[in-house]
């Protein structure tokens, strides 16, 4: 009895930080996280004490981390889970291979309702604050992240030049594409988006991901590159 007594607080504890998380979740993912306050994260939250985020996290900036790496733990543990497969086969043998595993554990993460808003919520910090968002991923959480990007890197056959600022170009669209779907997945009510609906949706965003960085270079691009060489 006394062991349970005593397990009551934390457990209490426990759901309003989760309650506290969800709330911000939304709210950075629907507003940005420079727009959105403390306040405004503590009433969303259902507390009553405007105290309560300080209580369970010392500042916003704490909560902010904290969100970070519960998702990328996820992500990351799913990612290297499907990279060891690959390497059990022999190796990844496509481009397409690397991009499923950075793209479905989003894709999946974000069919959860309770990660609703999580790929907004860093796709904004990574656009307002990159260095909050490295700093919380401490080099840690996003080893099967950075692993892809080295076999694109050693897979594509372009210049060097032009894989470093293609790999760019491609984290902008997918963060920019997978928010603008879980944006949409949130919004929706009953009826289904011909946009986004379609059976063969996700085969074709992974295609015009997979095109970003694999597409021929063109002439002009080839001699402004040649012209720029030292």
């Amino acid at each position: 009895m006394s062991t349970k007594m005593r397990a009551t607080p934390r457990a209490a504890s426990e759901d309003t930080r989760n309650q506290i998380k969800a709330a911000a979740q939304l709210l950075f993912a629907r507003h940005g996280i420079d727009a959105v306050t403390v306040q405004q994260i503590v009433v969303a939250a259902g507390q009553r004490n405007n105290a309560a985020l300080h209580y369970h996290f010392g500042s916003k900036e704490e909560l902010i981390r904290q969100m970070v790496v519960d998702g990328a733990t996820i992500l990351d543990e799913r990612r290297q889970g499907m990279l060891r497969e690959i390497e059990a086969r022999g190796g990844p043998v496509s481009i397409r291979e690397i991009i499923l595993v950075l793209v479905m554990p989003v894709i999946e993460l974000g069919n959860d309702e309770r990660w609703c808003g999580y790929i907004r919520f860093t796709s904004n910090l990574q656009a307002s604050d990159p260095k909050a968002l490295r700093a919380a991923l401490n080099n840690r959480w996003n080893a099967g992240y950075v692993a892809c990007f080295a076999h694109l890197k050693r897979m594509l056959p372009l210049p060097a030049a032009l894989i470093e600022q293609r790999l760019s170009i491609f984290s902008i669209y997918a963060n920019a594409i997978l928010s603008a779907r879980e944006a949409a997945r949130e919004n929706r009510r009953s009826s289904k988006s011909r946009l986004w609906d379609r059976r063969f949706t996700i085969e074709n965003i992974l295609d015009t991901m997979e095109a970003s960085i694999t597409c021929p270079p063109s002439e002009q691009t080839l001699t402004i590159l040649q012209s720029d060489a030292p």
